[in-house]
C-alpha cells in the first residue's frame, strides 16, 4: 500500500522557518511535489523534485524562500520554507506521480498520490 506521510507543520511567527518532510512508502518514485491549499483558493504548486534527472522546480513566488531536497536512503523529501510571511498559510501536501520517468511536474493533474496534508500557519 503507497502511503506518503507529511510531518513538519505548525504555527511559525512571520520571518520563521519551518521544514517539512514527506515520507514515502510502499514504492518507488522518480520524483515528488509539494503543493499547497489556503481557505477558499485553489490547490497551488510549490516545488517539486526528480532525482533520476537530478533537477528541481519551484513556483516563482517561492524562488529564495523555499527549497526541496531528497534523502534517498529514507525515501523522504523535504521542503525548508525560510522567511514565511502570513500568505504562506496553508495546508501543503506532498505528491507523487505513478509514472517512473526523468520528467518533474508542476500540474496537480499529473500526481496520483497524495499525502493527508500538514498545516502551516504563520502569525504577523
Amino acid at each position: 500500500q503507497v502511503q506518503l506521510a507529511e510531518s513538519g507543520g505548525g504555527l511559525v511567527q512571520a520571518g520563521g522557518s519551518l521544514r517539512l518532510s514527506c515520507a514515502a512508502s510502499g514504492r518507488t518514485f522518480s520524483s515528488m511535489g509539494w503543493f499547497r491549499q489556503a481557505p477558499g483558493k485553489e490547490r497551488e504548486f510549490v516545488a517539486a523534485i526528480n532525482w533520476i534527472r537530478g533537477s528541481t522546480a519551484q513556483a516563482d513566488s517561492m524562488k529564495g524562500r523555499f527549497t526541496i531536497s531528497r534523502d534517498n536512503a529514507k525515501n523522504t523529501v523535504y521542503l525548508q520554507m525560510n522567511s514565511l510571511n502570513p500568505e504562506d498559510t496553508a495546508v501543503y501536501y506532498c505528491a507523487a506521480p505513478r509514472l517512473y520517468s526523468t520528467s518533474i511536474y508542476s500540474r496537480a493533474e499529473s500526481y496520483d498520490y497524495w499525502g493527508q496534508g500538514t498545516q502551516v500557519t504563520v502569525s504577523s
